[in-house]
Formats: structure tokens, sequence, C-alpha cells
């Protein structure tokens, strides 16, 4: 090849290189930041759950958290108004079937909203069986648990400690994964995943 010939195509070769590179970068910035961590640290996690009492949802009484000691459960915050809330409710209801037989209680915590509203939610998808609902009229579970909108889903041990928390609407893989692993004592490496954005009234 002849000297006239490398210079032609030395600005082609540039071209060719500088594309490679721009195609490389963008896939190492997509796989990285475009993404959620899978369980990251958070404040709520390794703390005792609230011992709190608040009035069920549907029934006259008040449920007691205290009531959860020794069992494994699911604290799910979720308004009749939340989007989300609606995409995540029939896997909730699965999973509370499906770990029926393993002590594992699902509490669905009903936030900034009114008990008729809440009621026509769940009698149009449906209510989980074993599942409490509750109504948390004053604020006060929310407050305690941090909340900051719904859905938001926190995760509790056997020994009453918050060890895991879905920011946005849980799914399939993640709640069975989670639930496992708590079950099994390997809880230590859960924390927080965020899986979309939340809702505020």
């Amino acid at each position: 090849m002849t000297t006239r010939s490398r210079r032609s195509l030395l600005p082609f070769a540039i071209v060719v290189a500088v594309g490679l590179a721009v195609i490389v970068l963008g896939v190492v910035f997509s796989s990285r930041f475009g993404t959620d961590p899978s369980l990251t640290a958070s404040p709520l996690i390794g703390q005792p759950a609230p011992d709190l009492s608040v009035p069920y949802l549907e029934v006259e009484g008040d449920f007691d958290f205290s009531t959860l000691d020794g069992d494994v459960a699911v604290v799910n915050f979720w308004a009749s108004w939340c989007l989300s809330c609606r995409d995540e409710h029939e896997t909730l209801l699965q999973a509370a079937a499906q770990y029926a037989d393993l002590d594992v209680t699902f509490v669905g915590v009903m936030v900034q909203d009114q008990p008729g509203n809440g009621m026509r939610f769940l009698d149009e998808l449906g209510r989980g069986d074993p599942y409490v609902y509750v109504d948390d009229d004053r604020s006060r579970v929310s407050l305690e648990f941090g909340v900051l909108g719904v859905p938001e889903t926190f995760f509790i041990d056997r020994n009453g400690t918050i060890v895991a928390k879905v920011s946005g609407p849980v799914n399939g893989p993640l709640l069975t994964g989670t639930l496992d692993a708590i079950i099994l004592g390997q809880a230590d490496d859960l924390g927080v995943v965020k899986t979309g954005d939340i809702e505020n009234r």
C-alpha cells in the first residue's frame, strides 16, 4: 500500500475509532447509571419496628403491631388514588396466599384516604387472605415508619426488626426473593430498593 493510500484511510480510521469509543462508553454508563442498586443501606434498616395501635379499615377495633412478634411481616403503605398501588396489588395478594403457612403476616396500611374509598378499592381489586387492612387515619404509622409516599413496603423479621424496604411498587421476584431471604435467616444483606416513583396527595 502506498503512503498516499495510507493517508487517505487515516480520517476513516479515526472516525471508526471515535465511534467505537462512544458505543463502549454508552454501554458502560447505561449499565452503571440507568438502573437502581439491588439493595442498599437505609437509616431504618436494623431498627425495631414501631409498636403502634391503629384502627382496622373494615371492622371495629384496633390492630396492634406488637402481635407481629415472632412472625415475618410485610407492611405495605397504599391508597386508593395511587396508580402504582393498583399495579402491585395482585402481586401482594398472591404472595400473601403463597406464604400463608410460613407465618408471614401481610399488613396493608391505607394512608391519606377515606375508608369508603379504600373499601371500594378492595371490592374492585380483591382482598388478601390472610391479610390485615388498617386505616392510618392520623398518619401516626406513616410518620413512625418514615413513609415518604405510596406505595412503600417494609419487611420485618421474626425479631421485630425492619430488615428491608421497597420504595415504589413491588414485583413478584423482588417480593418473594426478599421474603425467602428473611425466612432462611439471610436478611443481613437486605436494605432498600427503589423500583419506581412514589406518589403523594
